[in-house]
C-alpha cells in the first residue's frame, strides 16, 4: 500500500517545526523507506519529527530531506 494523505496528520506547529502523526496498516520498515512521504515533501522541514504507527510496530522519526527524497531516520 502506498502512502495515503488521508493518515497523515500534524499533532503540533511552532516557528516551522512539526510534529507529524502517521498511522497506516503497513509495516515500519516500508513506512520509513526512502522515499515514502516524497508526495507531501513541499509539507515537510528538515528536522521535523514523525510518530508512525505501523502495524508491526511503533517509532519515533526525525525527517530529512534530500533533493530526490524524504527519509526518516532514528533520533540523535
Amino acid at each position: 500500500m502506498a502512502f495515503q494523505n488521508k493518515n497523515l496528520s500534524v499533532i503540533a506547529y511552532a516557528n516551522g517545526f512539526t510534529l507529524w502523526h502517521y498511522s497506516a496498516p503497513e509495516t515500519l520498515s516500508t513506512i520509513a523507506a526512502n522515499g515514502y512521504f516524497n508526495s507531501v515533501k513541499t509539507l515537510m522541514n528538515i528536522g521535523d519529527i514523525v510518530i508512525i504507527n505501523a502495524s508491526d510496530s511503533t517509532a519515533i522519526k526525525q525527517i530529512n530531506i534530500t533533493e530526490l527524497n524524504v527519509t526518516t531516520v532514528a533520533l540523535a
